[in-house]
């Protein structure tokens, strides 16, 4: 075998493990960043990317926590998609310092729009106050696709640290910087009502970042480095002896 052919096998051995280490950690529905601080106020972006070659994703539907419900949801406007937020009565009330929370957003639901195969989409949502006393909120989803498929992003974290099959968006709560909730990590949205009824409004918000492009990047840095190094063993095989 010539050496360019062995070359041309190795490389195209390397992109299909660039490939293998790149899509895992890429190809679930997410929330973007994946943290914030406790007792503050934050926004966030449910990243959905489309898992599917010959279907579209039309509807997104989040479901938030009804333990440790948030009194003020607002979502962002995104063009080519309808958004309804359903309130619900929560199974008990809840202390806050804004008095006791009787009801808060239970479901986001995202629909009319379309996500193309080899696209994702960011759906922003700003929220708060995040409780002090948790160190993660899960926010479980459901992904339906123009052919009636419905997947359910829902799974709790294995009991040995590795990612689920279809693990549930995860917002990790760290203290607050100085203590007092409202650190440069968590934006809030200004004075908050007086009263305790959950207020939903839309507003603008940016996108949120991405640890996906790090990632990523970690997987070619590592393609690469393998590439190098069976390409140098393959010039020392071809270098003759002395």
């Amino acid at each position: 075998m010539s050496f360019a052919r062995r070359a041309a096998i190795v490389l195209a051995a390397a992109t299909a493990l660039t490939a293998g280490l790149a899509v895992p950690a890429l190809a679930h529905v997410s929330i973007q960043p994946g943290s914030a601080e406790q007792g503050g106020f934050t926004k966030v972006a449910f990243r959905v990317p489309n898992e599917r070659d010959n279907a579209s994703t039309v509807k997104i539907e989040v479901s938030f926590p009804t333990d440790h419900p948030l009194a003020f949801v607002s979502v962002k406007p995104l063009p080519g998609w309808d958004v309804k937020v359903t309130e619900g009565k929560l199974p008990a009330p809840v202390k806050t310092e804004y008095g006791d929370l009787k009801e808060a957003v239970t479901k986001v639901v995202w629909s009319g729009g379309k996500i193309n195969p080899g696209e994702f989409q960011e759906f922003e949502v700003s929220m708060g106050q995040l409780p002090k006393d948790v160190d993660s909120l899960v926010f479980p989803t459901k992904q339906t696709y123009s052919g009636g498929e419905v997947v359910d992003w829902a799974d709790a974290p294995k009991p040995d640290g590795t990612e689920a099959e279809h693990p549930a968006p995860t917002l990790k709560l760290v203290p607050a910087v100085g203590g007092d909730g409202h650190g440069a990590a968590s934006a809030s949205p200004g004075a908050a009502p007086a009263a305790a009824t959950p207020s939903v409004s839309t507003v603008a918000a940016s996108s949120a970042g991405s640890d996906g492009t790090a990632r990523v990047l970690g997987g070619a840095g590592l393609a690469v480095g393998v590439i190098g190094a069976i390409l140098g063993f393959l010039g020392l095989r071809r270098r003759p002896s002395a």
